[in-house]
């Protein structure tokens, strides 16, 4: 079992919102197939992406909490890169930049009451709303290890797999996270009923990607769901709730088929999702990584922090 990749102190970590929807709705690039790593081809690109972090970081540093760096990368594994037309070689070169850009930033605005991790992001082999067709856990074990090995090698501290939508994929991973020696997290998206695409209830698919992988995860997230969708699965009494330490929620409360069909950005109200976020970690202790994704951006993470922790002044 890998031990706890957060430093004790500070008990919170912020990471970022929806960095897709952010680049697309607010700074009007374009990214097919919700790639950001496709900001790393160009200087725009990457000073945008650099802008973004600096944002969040400042936010995390006024309030006294630690940062995860969260690499652009949840689109840059192969099938992804195929229909980018980038080459394996191309593809490794995008990933291993994504995180040199991160580790300059952590080595930049680290600070001792404010620690920073870098973590290579890892998205699902198919649609991050639709399981699709399932892999086996060797053949998605097989399919990731490209991605997590360049991170390996590259020098990340953990992975994040984001929006998992089943277990036979995040058991995979996990292994081949596992065979590099580096931590892994698994957050999982889930539907309006609080279950995964697939079906599964929440509790039941942490409880067997533990099972399967000794209990390979840090720990475990959700994202991609309001919280209107699964606070009525996070039952405090419950031993399984011990390993949820990561929040990433949407500010919308439509459902992922209802998302996928917009036309719009729905950012929800922020003030809300704030205290619904605040309402969480009162009671479920174990919380520590917030953030957002879609239609979450700089405002939701400042507001969400100050539920929590109260008003801190915050440079822009």
């Amino acid at each position: 079992m890998v031990q706890s990749i957060l430093p004790d102190r500070p008990h919170y970590f912020l990471t970022d919102g929806g960095i897709e929807t952010t680049m697309i709705f607010d700074h009007g690039f374009d990214l097919p197939y919700f790639a950001a790593f496709t900001l790393l081809e160009t200087d725009a690109g990457r000073a945008a992406l650099v802008a973004y972090f600096e944002r969040y970081i400042g936010i995390a540093k006024a309030t006294g909490w630690g940062f995860i760096l969260e690499s652009a990368t949840w689109r840059a594994s192969s099938d992804w890169g195929s229909l980018l037309n980038y080459t394996k070689a191309d593809l490794a070169e995008a990933n291993k930049q994504a995180i040199c850009m991160l580790q300059e930033l952590n080595a930049h605005h680290q600070t001792a009451s404010s620690p920073m991790l870098v973590s290579g992001c890892i998205g699902p082999r198919g649609d991050g709303y639709d399981a699709g067709k399932l892999m086996t856990p060797g053949e998605a074990q097989s399919y990731h290890s490209e991605q997590i090995n360049v991170f390996a090698q590259a020098g990340v501290d953990m992975v994040t797999a984001i929006t998992m939508t089943n277990t036979a994929e995040a058991i995979g991973l996990c292994r081949a996270a596992q065979a590099v020696d580096v931590p892994c997290v698994v957050s999982f998206t889930v539907e309006t009923d609080g279950c995964l695409p697939t079906g599964q209830p929440l509790k039941d698919a942490i409880v067997e990607v533990d099972s399967a992988t000794n209990s390979a995860p840090a720990y475990f997230m959700i994202n991609c769901a309001h919280p209107d969708h699964f606070r009525g699965q996070l039952n405090p009494e419950e031993a399984w709730i011990s390993r949820l330490w990561g929040i990433r929620a949407n500010a919308s409360r439509k459902s992922h088929a209802e998302l996928d069909e917009s036309e719009s950005l729905d950012r929800g109200d922020s003030q809300d999702l704030a205290q619904r976020y605040a309402e969480l970690c009162g009671s479920l202790p174990d919380l520590r990584v917030l953030g957002g994704c879609c239609g979450t951006d700089h405002q939701h993470m400042e507001d969400i922090t100050r539920a929590i922790t109260g008003p801190q002044p915050v440079s822009h």
